[in-house]
């Protein structure tokens, strides 16, 4: 085992200013005095920071910028060489992969259409272990580590409840994931949190308080406070689908009746549109279709009479609406909008915003891949664990 030298305390403030920096790098490329004012740091600290992560290739140095006064200076930035995070979605409908660089920069993705409720296990693992060999492989990148974003609840390493997925329910997916792929370790978590993730980190899009909301067969919400994923007390926040709003009605997968995703699901509005898929519904829409455009109204309003009672819960005030939500914002957002005016008692004082997330239907993957990112950027020896420098020598202290 690598020793580091110099007393705890030291090593601390070295990690505590590497963090710094490297959290400073991610508002855009800077030179070495603009990131002592970033941060605060001294300039002489800064350089004996900036100097190994130059060796390892995290960083690199543009070129030359003069910028008239003083010295010409060189942009330092996230190195394309740099290892990658890997970010890996199993929704019900669709596996996708995501290659994410250190400034969450896209470096290689893959999405595949299949319909995954009634894969086993096995074969689940077999299709993501493959895809995600595929998509690194592309990208040309070591990685340092994957994120997995299921649908479902997740507790500790296992996911507890995946309705819409039966295989996920009590697998410890993340460990049998790692092994197939011989990496050490996987972190998983729900979809919705991780969709919510990626409006947060490396770039907060959304605020310190908001609500992520995607829309698939079933619905989930990642909920954000004071610039943090709420979880609850056993990870279960967030399950805005099973939020009953009609007592005794439809049937539900969870065993309950009156969910709201039985009414607002993309299953729910493309059986009610008479719809086989989002492109065909959204031909019916532009067509001036009456049932189509019904079938988008009611989910609307369902879905914003779910989430008004969520705000008056939680108090926020935007809401992110991704995943197939995304696609149909135009359309869905009205009845929503409606719900939520009439249904938040905040409202007449602070309305509720309401906006489209800008990554459509990659927001998960790109969550779970910040995942990764996040962790080695808020870790910095963890990053610096994994990568030699470029002469071969330990960098590390």
């Amino acid at each position: 085992m690598t020793r580091l030298p110099g007393p705890v305390h030291l090593r601390q403030v070295r990690t505590g200013n590497l963090q710094a920096l490297l959290v400073a790098i991610l508002d855009g490329p800077a030179s070495r005095a603009e990131l002592a004012q970033r941060t605060g740091l001294t300039k002489a600290t800064v350089a004996s920071l900036v100097e190994p992560l130059l060796r390892q290739r995290i960083l690199a140095e543009d070129p030359v910028v003069n910028a008239g006064r003083g010295r010409p200076s060189r942009p330092l930035r996230f190195s394309d060489a740099a290892p990658v995070a890997i970010g890996v979605e199993i929704n019900v409908r669709h596996l996708a992969v995501t290659v994410q660089r250190l400034d969450g920069s896209t470096a290689a993705e893959r999405r595949v259409e299949i319909d995954n409720r009634r894969r086993g296990i096995d074969e689940l693992i077999d299709s993501v272990a493959g895809l995600v060999s595929a998509t690194l492989t592309e990208s040309g990148r070591e990685p340092l580590g994957i994120g997995l974003a299921v649908p479902g609840i997740v507790h500790g390493d296992t996911v507890v409840h995946a309705p819409n997925v039966p295989a996920l329910t009590g697998s410890r997916i993340g460990e049998r994931l790692a092994a197939a792929l011989g990496m050490p370790m996987v972190m998983v978590d729900n979809e919705a949190n991780l969709a919510a993730l990626a409006h947060l980190w490396p770039q907060r899009l959304a605020g310190d308080d908001f609500v992520y909301v995607s829309g698939d067969v079933g619905i989930g919400a990642g909920i954000v406070l004071g610039g943090s994923l709420f979880r609850g007390g056993s990870g279960f926040a967030g399950e805005l689908g099973h939020v009953i709003i009609e007592r005794g009605g439809r049937p539900c997968t969870c065993g309950s009746y009156g969910c709201v995703e039985q009414y607002a699901g993309l299953h729910a509005i493309l059986a009610a549109a008479g719809a086989r898929g989002l492109g065909a519904l959204h031909d019916a829409l532009r067509q001036g279709d009456t049932r189509s455009r019904s079938a988008v109204n009611c989910a609307g309003s369902a879905l914003g009479t779910a989430l008004a009672s969520l705000i008056n819960v939680c108090d926020v005030g935007t809401v992110v609406l991704g995943g197939g939500y995304a696609t149909l914002f135009d359309d869905l957002a009205p009845g929503v909008r409606a719900e939520l005016g009439s249904g938040v008692l905040a409202a007449v004082r602070r309305p509720v915003t309401l906006t489209v997330s800008p990554f459509g239907r990659t927001a998960v993957a790109r969550g779970a891949a910040a995942l990764i990112t996040r962790r080695c950027c808020l870790a910095p020896e963890l990053l610096s664990a994994t990568v030699p420098s470029a002469d071969g020598r330990s960098t590390t202290g």
